[in-house]
């Protein structure tokens, strides 16, 4: 028996936050039996270098209206007070260090898991924290070669069923610019705030 906290680091750019985002957070977090799940905002994502992003004071602020009300949902805000690009394995080694001796979990889409060995060190990921995957329909991921690149997630991958929700930050944006509604599907307190701040109107 442990008395080990179970941890799940839910990344992301969360430009804004959606409805996607946390029922899948809160699959993983039932599916893994984990205390906790610590929503993580990129600061400099790297696959995004040409991508207009939200300052982070907004992208925050909607994150804590978001998972405002439940207990198991915290954020931490490393990545946004880190210099230099956003990196997943020196996020990870900075929270085991923070939150040992907790059991850490990666937690990520399908789709996210099919694109991991063209992350940086994905062999470092896989060390630092299992990797918690909610499931997509119709998403297809040859696991054997998945391993094969990334032989240290090997025993390390846990999968959970979870809907898929067909919401895009992208997506949300445009609409947003185009003056479409984006009523259920981001939490209310947050459209509320997309529209009292103009966020995604252009100027």
């Amino acid at each position: 028996m442990t008395d080990r906290q179970r941890i799940g680091i839910f990344g992301g750019t969360f430009d804004p936050i959606h409805v996607g985002h946390l029922i899948a957070a809160a699959d993983l977090q039932a599916g893994l039996s984990l205390d906790m799940v610590l929503f993580v905002p990129a600061g400099r994502p790297p696959h995004k270098p040409e991508q207009a992003i939200s300052e982070n004071h907004h992208r925050l602020a909607m994150l804590e209206l978001a998972v405002s009300g439940n207990p198991a949902f915290a954020i931490d805000t490393t990545d946004l007070d880190r210099v230099g690009p956003s990196f997943t394995v020196d996020l990870l080694g900075v929270l085991q260090q923070r939150l040992r001796p907790a059991e850490l979990w990666f937690l990520m889409g399908e789709d996210s898991l099919r694109d991991l060995p063209s992350w940086r060190d994905p062999n470092g990921i896989a060390r630092q924290a299992r990797i918690g995957v909610a499931r997509r329909p119709g998403v297809d991921v040859n696991l054997s070669s998945l391993l094969d690149a990334v032989p240290e997630a090997r025993g390390r991958i846990d999968l959970v069923e979870s809907p898929l929700i067909g919401i895009s930050a992208t997506d949300l944006r445009r609409r947003v610019s185009a003056g479409l509604p984006i009523s259920y599907q981001v939490p209310i307190e947050v459209e509320r705030y997309i529209r009292e701040c103009g966020l995604y109107v252009r100027k």
